[in-house]
């Protein structure tokens, strides 16, 4: 996706208003390009007056903010202790080796982002796993496998 630095201009001119505007500025540029791209940091320092130091500190405080760009469609790996009692590193592992990157990582086509999280707060349902915000539990092997059949379905419709 192509960033335009008048979108993000336009962006932060309709959320640079009062206190916690920046915190709004930057979640709607995040919601636009599915991460916050150097240029709308830097802008937005210079917009809000504030010092490019404290606004990378905002971004990587918060875990709803990436540096990095993601997939179409994010995967998330619950790995707290009750999905990892019930199996949540074999249905990371089987999520990997389909989706061919690691955690951490986005597919080269950009469609696909794969992430851990430490807690859900739904334990009694782990493993779980959180695909473009839709909650799935009980996860295992054949579970993952119509969870991605059903996401790979939707690509060659769409």
């Amino acid at each position: 996706m192509e960033i335009s630095i008048e979108e993000i201009d336009q962006i932060i001119n309709q959320e640079a208003f009062g206190e916690g505007s920046l915190i709004t500025a930057l979640e709607a540029i995040q919601t636009r390009y599915s991460y916050l791209p150097s240029e709308a940091i830097i802008l937005a320092s210079d917009r809000f007056g504030i010092p490019l130091s404290q606004i990378y500190s905002v971004a990587t405080f918060y875990n709803a903010f990436s540096l990095k760009p993601k997939g179409k469609h994010c995967l998330q790996v619950c790995m707290g202790t009750a999905c990892h009692v019930r199996g949540s590193p074999q249905v990371l592992d089987r999520l990997q080796t389909k989706l061919g990157i690691s955690a951490g990582e986005t597919s080269r086509d950009h469609l696909y982002t794969l992430e851990t999280v430490n807690c859900l707060g739904a334990c009694a349902l782990g493993p779980i796993v959180v695909t473009d915000g839709e909650y799935s539990g009980q996860m295992n092997s054949q579970k993952i496998d119509r969870l991605l059949k059903s996401l790979f379905h939707s690509e060659d419709i769409s």
